[in-house]
């Protein structure tokens, strides 16, 4: 089994914002005091939570998680169930999906690790996705048609979260899909027991119920035109993701049997690889190399193969593997090299112990040298050495030499965009350029997103989609593009709109000692006060762990979910960071019975308890007891 570092336990929070020897003062504009009084006194102050802001896609993560744990109840009557899914999708429409593979950046940046450890958003995320997928949800109906029209190349998540942000916006939508169905890496680049195929087309299919057309099969450059395109639409959305792997840069990786990673998890995931060799080497260290090693242990090998039927040629297209000879199939030999040491390696950790214990070889630190090949040309071994990381550039160990016999090297080493039919796009990288509102340069009306741009995460691209409608709609209405851009992108909650959706707007508009600086600001750990949470553990999805000699044939999902109950208690869990967590430390400690709290009938998220400024005195202990950091202190009398 792999060892990872075990985490080093946090002192225990105390009740004690200031520590014995604490006697420096802050800086002279934050503490105007003057014996126990000063004429700052309490404002509300919205940021944005971390976890929000380490979202590619730009989820309201604070605000769903709120509605599980009954913090916002919704005033029309709507379950909290189906309140998340709506708060949800307002960024992502794929929760049942990202909720089972987001490697989940949300759950690094969560403020609740200074306590114990990070809120499961991804297991929330999970449940209400598999929820609303079971009750038949389905998205509001999209606004009278603008008129307008858009091509989007490429059905990936890109492209899907673009059409899907388009349509409610009342554009009308077409999407070109070279391959013969949709979902592009969630489908062409993810193991089926990762991405159930279920949950996948249904979250697919709910995108296309808005009324948006699809022509599968349909290549750009091949099977229509550019210019036709461009004559047809009013914009244009490239999502047409990297397909392509990138070839090892070392002598004899031109062999027949050396191939990328890319082709091996499409002709897997497309049904046609069905059996791999006796030894099969996989160059890598990120999620797509554990991916190719994975499927490889549970496709197994059979002995004798005819020259149709080998891996790699079934992986080029020219054949369907004979499925009745994989009833012969045996557990194939794998390892998995990477230029980092295994704890350092770029794949998820849970990916790398669940690799590991279903049977493949796990060796870091070293890196390929040369492919040695027999008299037939095909690969032989892989030549390697140990190595060190320079940054991201490895550097060879002299006399640390060694082999590895293999019969399929497989490259996991980065990939880049097909542009062969499109050379006119090709930046010189075999990338599309974009600029801040993902315009494509010197080309009015289109636009570009995904994996073409940066090759990065699922829920990257599903932001860029977001990101690219919005722009996409400006240009259709005339409106210049957002090349300055905020600080903080996604959907942030909106204390003004959520009190004129709830009727509590005040006749000129204006919100009392209230500051809105989420466009801005992420809220750190130092601003809370954590020794209001009591530590409390996480509940854990469950994992089906199988050993290796189970592994062959096993294709079953491995990750399970949370009850109803779990997902409600994990949501409590959450700090509420940079929003008003109605725990009334306020009203309880304020020695003046400044603060109150506000009716019943007046209360919003964000406005549940007001301050008599003529009663406070600026005394600073309703900050200094705020666990979520939502109240500051500003200038007043």
């Amino acid at each position: 089994m792999t060892a990872f570092p075990a985490a080093q336990p946090l002192p225990a929070p105390t009740f004690r914002r200031y520590r014995d020897g604490d006697d420096a003062h802050r800086p002279w504009q934050e503490e105007i005091f003057q014996a126990g009084w000063s004429h700052k006194c309490p404002t509300y102050v919205h940021k944005t939570s971390p976890c929000q802001a380490a979202c590619p896609s730009g989820h309201d993560i604070r605000g769903w998680l709120a509605m599980v744990r009954g913090r916002d109840v919704a005033r029309d009557g709507t379950g909290w169930q189906e309140a998340a899914f709506r708060r949800m999708v307002e960024a992502n429409p794929f929760p049942a999906v990202m909720g089972r593979v987001c490697p989940a950046p949300c759950e690094d940046g969560c403020n609740r690790n200074e306590v114990e450890d990070a809120v499961g958003i991804n297991a929330v995320e999970h449940f209400i996705g598999d929820w609303a997928l079971a009750q038949g949800l389905a998205f509001d109906p999209p606004p009278a048609d603008s008129g307008k029209r858009v091509v989007v190349v490429g059905g990936g998540p890109a492209g899907l979260a673009a059409s899907y942000h388009l349509r409610r916006r009342g554009h009308c939508v077409t999407i070109l899909e070279s391959q013969q169905a949709l979902g592009g890496m969630m489908r062409f680049g993810i193991p089926g027991y990762r991405t159930p195929r279920p949950v996948l087309d249904g979250e697919i299919d709910r995108i296309l119920a808005l009324g948006i057309e699809v022509r599968l099969g349909v290549r750009v450059g091949r099977d229509v035109a550019l210019a036709d395109l461009e004559r047809e639409f009013d914009a244009i959305f490239w999502a047409i993701g990297t397909h392509s792997g990138r070839g090892l840069p070392v002598p004899g990786a031109d062999a027949p049997n050396c191939i990328s990673g890319i082709a091996f998890l499409r002709a897997y995931n497309q049904g046609r690889l069905q059996t791999v060799t006796g030894r099969v080497v996989v160059i890598g260290g990120g999620d797509t190399s554990i991916d190719v090693a994975s499927v490889a242990r549970r496709l197994g090998h059979v002995s004798h193969l005819a020259d149709k039927d080998r891996p790699e040629t079934v992986v080029l297209g020219q054949t369907a593997h004979d499925v009745a000879a994989s009833a012969l199939r045996q557990g194939a030999h794998v390892v998995l090299t990477s230029l980092f040491p295994v704890e350092k390696m770029m794949a998820a950790e849970r990916e790398i112990v669940d690799a590991t214990r279903e049977g493949v070889e796990i060796i870091g630190g070293v890196m390929p040298l040369e492919v040695l090949t027999d008299g037939d040309g095909r690969a032989r071994a892989i030549r390697l050495c140990r190595c060190e990381m320079e940054g991201t550039a490895p550097r060879p160990l002299v006399g640390t030499e060694f082999e590895i016999e293999c019969d399929l090297v497989v490259a996991a080493i980065g990939q880049k965009g097909d542009l062969a039919d499109l050379p006119e796009l090709d930046s010189g990288t075999g990338f599309i350029a974009a600029d801040r509102s993902l315009a494509v340069p010197g080309r009015r009306g289109h636009f570009v997103g995904g994996d073409i741009v940066r090759p990065h995460l699922l829920t990257s691209a599903i932001g860029h989609g977001r990101l690219a409608a919005d722009s996409i709609d400006r240009f259709l209405s005339g409106e210049e593009a957002r090349l300055r851009r905020p600080k903080v992108e996604g959907v942030l909650f909106d204390l003004p709109a959520r009190l004129a959706q709830d009727g509590l707007a005040s006749a000129d508009g204006a919100i009392h000692n209230y500051e809105d600086r989420a466009p801005h600001e992420v809220i750190p750990h130092e601003d809370l006060f954590l020794a209001h949470f009591a530590p409390v553990a996480r509940h854990a999805r469950p994992h089906v762990e199988i050993e290796a000699g189970a592994v062959l044939g096993n294709f079953d999902e491995r990750l399970g979910g949370l009850s109803e109950a779990e997902a409600i208690d994990e949501a409590k869990r959450c700090i509420g960071c940079g929003l008003c967590l109605e725990c009334d430390n306020c009203l309880i400690y304020c020695p003046q019975h400044a603060v109150e709290r506000l009716p019943k009938a007046e209360r919003a998220p964000g406005r549940y308890v007001r301050t008599d400024y003529s009663r406070c005195i600026g005394c600073h202990i309703c900050h200094d007891v705020c666990p979520s950091g939502y109240i500051q202190m500003g200038l007043g009398e």
